[in-house]
């Protein structure tokens, strides 16, 4: 078959198409249901864009979860041994007996370049 005869027989199908009975109850369904498919609020789109959010809510819950859990053994040490008060109290806060020194060491990049500038030579 030639391209032509093949274009003839494809407008005479369309044509065949356009011109049935029932043809404007098909075509109100076909643009009915992709309307409800991909425009609507319930669409096929929307639906595994509420899906993907649904499974990242749940990833974000059950590291709460974790969170909440590993808080809560830590306030009940708190709550029960005195060591872990001073330990936290150490740690955190900085502080000391009366007795102590207290050296910070910092994760700090160390300086490279010493600048000579704001010196005075006298």
């Amino acid at each position: 078959m030639k391209a032509k005869e093949i274009v003839k027989k494809v407008g005479s199908g369309v044509k065949h198409f356009l011109h049935m009975k029932y043809n404007k109850y098909i075509i109100t369904l076909v643009i009915g249901i992709l309307v409800v498919g991909f425009l609507g609020d319930n669409s096929v789109v929307a639906h595994l864009r509420n899906k993907q959010r649904i499974n990242e809510l749940k990833r974000d819950v059950a590291i709460n979860i974790a969170a909440t859990k590993a808080n809560q053994e830590q306030v009940y040490k708190l709550q029960t041994d005195p060591k872990a008060i001073e330990r936290v109290g150490r740690e955190r806060y900085f502080m000391r007996a009366d007795d102590e020194d207290v050296f910070v060491l910092s994760d700090d990049e160390p300086i490279t370049e010493i600048s000579l500038e704001d010196e005075t030579v006298e």
